[in-house]
This record gives C-alpha cells, sequence and structure tokens, in this order.
C-alpha cells in the first residue's frame, strides 16, 4: 500500500477535501489519510509514500522530520531541503536568469543587529549605504518593502517617500527586507502551479479585503493567458516546486512577477471561492497519485528544480527572452517618465 499524508495546521476544508477526494478515486494500492507523526529516531523511514506539506515553514520539527522522511524514500511535496535554502529575493535573482519579467528589487541588511551579533559582524558591509542610489535604481517612489522569506502580507509597506521610508525601517527590528519597485497595475492575477504541469489563472485583486480578492474579473486576453502559463512553468520548473502560486501584476501589457516563493499557498475555500477550491483539491489529489504510483522504494523521490540540477552539472541558468528585454526597456520609461 502506498500511503499519501497530509501534515497541516489550523487549515481544514483543503485538506479533508483532498484526503477524501484521493480515496474516492479508488486507485489500488493508494490510500490518503492526514499524516501521523510519531516518535522519530534518526535515520527511521515513515510510513508515507507520499506526504503534502502544508506547515513546516512554521513548525521547525516538522521541517526536520520531513527531510528524514524524504532521506528514506518519502516524496515531500515540496522538497523540504530546498524550501529550507530559498527565499523571495533569490527568487527574484533566479527570475532575471530564466526571462521572467519582475519588479527591480534590492535587499536590504536588518535595521537591528541579529541576536549574537555586534558591530564587528558587520565589518565587510558599506557604511552607510547610499540609500538615494538605491531608490534612483528602483526608479523613485513609491516602493513597496517587505520581508525577503515569509509570506501571508505580514509586515509589508507601502512607501511614498524617504520619511515614510525610515519611519516603516525603523521598525522592522532584525527582519531582512526587499525594498521594490511598485508596479502600478492594471490587473491582477494568481496563479496555482501543481507538479510541475497543472496551472490555474485566477483573477485576483490584492486591493480588495481578503475575502474579496478572487472576486474580481479582468478579461485577460489569450496572449496574455498564454504568457502567463509559460512563465509559472518556468519559474517553477527552475525551481522545482511540486505546490506553488505565482503573482503577476500587469503594467502596459507586461506581467510581472511579484511573489513566487509560496510553498503553502491558501487553498482554503472560504477565500479561493468553490470554483478555484474543486480545481486545487482534484489536481492536488490527481498529482498526489501520480507521485505515489512513480514511487521508488527507498529512492530519491523529491522534485529538484533546474537551477539545482544545472547547478550540479556546472551549467548556469541563463535563458533570457524577449520578454524580459521589453519589461526592462518599459520598466526605464516609466522610471523617465516619473523624472
Amino acid at each position: 500500500m502506498k500511503k499519501i499524508g497530509i501534515l497541516h495546521g489550523k487549515e481544514s476544508s483543503f485538506p479533508e477535501a483532498f484526503v477524501e477526494r484521493v480515496n474516492s478515486k479508488n486507485v489500488k494500492g493508494v490510500q490518503a489519510e492526514r499524516a501521523l507523526v510519531e516518535e522519530l529516531m534518526q535515520g527511521e523511514p515513515t510510513p508515507y509514500a507520499v506526504m503534502i506539506d502544508r506547515i513546516s515553514q512554521d513548525v521547525p520539527f516538522y521541517r526536520a522530520y520531513l527531510k528524514n522522511a524524504a532521506l528514506n524514500g518519502t516524496a515531500v511535496l515540496n522538497n523540504p531541503f530546498w524550501w529550507s535554502a530559498d527565499e523571495k529575493f533569490f527568487n527574484n535573482c533566479l527570475s532575471t536568469k530564466v526571462g521572467v519579467p519582475v519588479p527591480r528589487t534590492i535587499l536590504l541588511p536588518s535595521k537591528e543587529m541579529p541576536p549574537d551579533t555586534s558591530a564587528q559582524s558587520f565589518r565587510n558591509l558599506k557604511y552607510p549605504l547610499d540609500w538615494e542610489k538605491m531608490i534612483e535604481y528602483l526608479g523613485g517612489f513609491p516602493l513597496f518593502m517587505k520581508p525577503h522569506s515569509g509570506g501571508g502580507w505580514k509586515n509589508v509597506y507601502k512607501i511614498h517617500n524617504y520619511d515614510e521610508f525610515f519611519r516603516d525601517y525603523n521598525e522592522t527590528n532584525t527582519l531582512v527586507m526587499l525594498l521594490q519597485e511598485a508596479i502600478e497595475f492594471d490587473s491582477y492575477f494568481r496563479c496555482y502551479c501543481l507538479g510541475g504541469k497543472y496551472v490555474r489563472i485566477m483573477d485576483y485583486e490584492p486591493r480588495n479585503p481578503h475575502h474579496l480578492r478572487y472576486v474580481a474579473d479582468h478579461k485577460a486576453s489569450k496572449a496574455l493567458l498564454d504568457q502567463m502559463h509559460d512563465y509559472v512553468l518556468r519559474l517553477n520548473h527552475a525551481l522545482g516546486y511540486d505546490f506553488n502560486t505565482v503573482e503577476f501584476a500587469i503594467r502596459d501589457g507586461i506581467p510581472y512577477a511579484i511573489d513566487f516563493c509560496n510553498p503553502a499557498p491558501d487553498a482554503d475555500i472560504n477565500s479561493v471561492g468553490e470554483e478555484n477550491f474543486e480545481w486545487v483539491v482534484e489536481h492536488a489529489a490527481k498529482m498526489a497519485i501520480e507521485k505515489a504510483l512513480s514511487h521508488v522504494e527507498g529512492g530519491n523521490n523529491l522534485t529538484w528544480g533546474t537551477y539545482v540540477r544545472d547547478a550540479a552539472a556546472g551549467h548556469l541558468p541563463v535563458n533570457p527572452d524577449a520578454g524580459e528585454a521589453k519589461a526592462k526597456k518599459a520598466s526605464g520609461k516609466a522610471s523617465k517618465a516619473k523624472k
């Protein structure tokens, strides 16, 4: 029996529906359940061929548990080793190498020194940083500032001038922050990507209250939908995520990837709506069953992105296309117009 476990926290609607959907398909030799984490002895396997991880980003014990499970052959979705290493600034850097437009972005050191460090720990860091140079590179205000790691719209600031920047930056304590060009968008989309092949492009309005963000109808053209579909696959193949979302802000017809480091994306029926919920339950079940049927006992059943695989082979992930060049050109024009 190939067992599929789902590891989750407070959420209920998606995990319960996922387990029911997998089992309703009556695939011979495959069964799903809510994962039970028992005593963890080093190097010992878990009873699961496949595990979907919805909570280890908040529970370090679970992350270590999943790494041990993967070592013993469990197909953990998403790869716990890569998830531990990844963050939003790297995502943006990688996108520049695979030809997906992104807002111009700068990484800021934390305002406060991390625990167990002192001024001597930062002797390699230029001081003071040239704030004007960085903000000029970003095209001027308004800007967004948000943590380079984490999600859920926490500690996100929209900044309109230097006074707001320094005020908000002073509140961030030891968080490492991104400072990012604000894409004043015409429309916005959020896209599920499962199994590196199943894509759901959803109309989204981040300016609405949380429970109304999926209540939108942006009337996207087929060409734009096809381009976003391509970019979603391109990013997730490079990163190696089995379960992720990509957000696009559309400015002057160009889709800019805003956030695509969401390995435990919202899938609650009360926020994503019934149609999107039905899609993600069905395709998550299909993905998990496919993983269970192809599972190799005791083997390495993790998904590794092309970036890691190419890096191991000594290749750089360079695949620029006209879309990125077009985005840079448009961004430059917008910056000049502001001035």
